[in-house]
């Protein structure tokens, strides 16, 4: 595909080169593999997001919703089509989970990896897989499937309009599942993937689901994921996403949640990686007495952009949600959160509070954090804050009057500023690799 330059777009980040973004676009969708005959469902879902997408453009800082995360490093690149790499166990061992040995889905490059892969540890009734063979055998994935709301945004229907496979977590009614189910998707090499997962959790059932995205290239690669979460009533999920990406490469991502009534969900995620990378995550409460946790880390250096969009839809009384954001930022590096919690006239006697916290380790690094709350039902308990800071002198002088030096004192504090974050994941050999990333690049 060739790209022309023309004129040159001013932004908000500053003036950059500006390409046909639809042509590019077109560009994205031309690199989509055609699916086998026997898959004619996943090919009428992707035909529907592909008719979305074609007339449609690569979104410039001129619309508000990306009017702090400049795309154009994106257009830049080009992209092919090219086989996936063929890995083995000691290039993604460092990534495994103790915890997960028998209950793991390995995607390299987007396609699934049944060697790499084992779901041993999981109970009779459980679905665990690839999509494209789990559709062909249980049809009931079509009535979740790419039906969640928002499919409409440009990147989540670039992502339906082009998958090929995914991940795939059923669990039946009642069914309490101990081991973490551990999506690993890895990237190997320099080209557009676009990962897909789809989880539902039956009534009553639980399910511990760790999503994380890891790379052995470091070259400017693009990952463009979506996952999908289904609670039914009285289910659990426990969620946590990490991206460690490469520092040159691209992530756009989408989780779309939605929850039935009396169900828990609970969101941990930390963005490490990425030259530029953006996760939207939407929570819908559709049922009554419904409880959402959300907790985020973003940590930037650089030059790079770490994006976090958010959005909590009450529409049931009785729901409760709570959502703390944190960003680090150092160098020239730039952190956006954009998070909207909407509680319309229905949702009475909701408890919803909103809190975004955003260090800052240099003069030049920069934050756009906007927290929103859209309420229109007059008896609820609804609180939301934003805060930028850099380390605070008396707190540094206080370590110092310890004895610890005045670098070291701020980098304790650092530290202590994302562990909160990373405290929350449960999976503990996890908790303890993200502890040392972090340690490493708080030093």
């Amino acid at each position: 595909m060739t790209i022309q330059s023309t004129l040159s777009d001013v932004g908000n980040l500053g003036v950059s080169t500006k390409v046909d973004r639809a042509a590019y676009l077109l560009g994205l969708l031309s690199l989509r593999s055609e699916l086998p005959s026997e898959l004619a469902g996943l090919k009428e879902i992707r035909d529907r997001a592909f008719s979305l997408v074609r007339d449609r453009a690569i979104p410039s800082t001129r619309e508000e919703e990306w009017r702090f995360t400049d795309l154009s490093g994106l257009l830049q690149v080009q992209f092919q089509n090219s086989a996936p790499s063929e890995i083995g166990f000691p290039q993604i061992e460092s990534f495994l989970l103790p915890e997960s040995t028998n209950s793991r889905l390995v995607f390299v490059d987007g396609v699934y990896a049944p060697a790499l892969s084992a779901v041993n540890d999981l109970p009779d009734g459980v679905l665990a897989g690839n999509l494209a063979a789990g559709v062909q055998l249980f049809p009931k994935l079509y009535e979740h499937l790419a039906l969640h709301p928002g499919g409409e945004e440009i990147f989540t229907a670039l992502n339906t309009a082009s998958f090929t496979d995914g991940a795939i977590v059923w669990v039946p009614k009642n069914q309490a599942i101990t081991p973490p189910i551990h999506l690993l998707f890895v990237s190997t090499r320099e080209a557009l993937c676009h990962p897909r997962a789809l989880v539902v959790a039956e009534t009553g059932s639980s399910v511990t689901l760790v999503e994380e995205y890891v790379c052995l290239a470091e070259g400017a690669y693009f990952t463009n994921p979506v996952t999908e979460i289904w609670l039914g009533e009285n289910a659990e999920v426990r969620h946590t996403r990490v991206q460690r990406d490469s520092v040159a490469a691209f992530h756009i991502g989408k989780t779309a949640v939605s929850q039935a009534r009396d169900s828990r969900y609970d969101c941990t995620t930390v963005s490490l990686g990425g030259k530029l990378s953006r996760h939207h995550l939407e929570v819908y409460q559709t049922g009554e007495q419904t409880d959402t946790k959300l907790n985020g880390l973003t940590i930037v250096d650089g030059d790079r952009l770490g994006d976090t969009h958010s959005l909590i839809a009450l529409s049931q009384p009785y729901g409760t949600a709570n959502q703390v954001n944190k960003t680090i930022v150092s160098d020239r590096a730039h952190a956006v959160f954009n998070g909207r919690v909407v509680v319309p006239k229905a949702a009475q006697l909701t408890n919803a509070a909103q809190l975004s916290r955003n260090l800052l380790l240099s003069p030049k690094a920069r934050v756009d954090t906007k927290p929103q709350l859209e309420i229109t039902a007059d008896n609820v308990k609804c609180a939301h804050g934003a805060t930028v800071s850099q380390l605070e002198d008396d707190e540094v002088f206080y370590l110092q009057s310890r004895g610890i030096e005045a670098d070291q004192a701020r980098k304790l504090l650092t530290y202590a500023f994302a562990i909160e974050v990373i405290d929350r994941i449960s999976v503990a050999s996890l908790r303890n690799a993200l502890t040392q990333l972090v340690r490493i690049q708080s030093a």
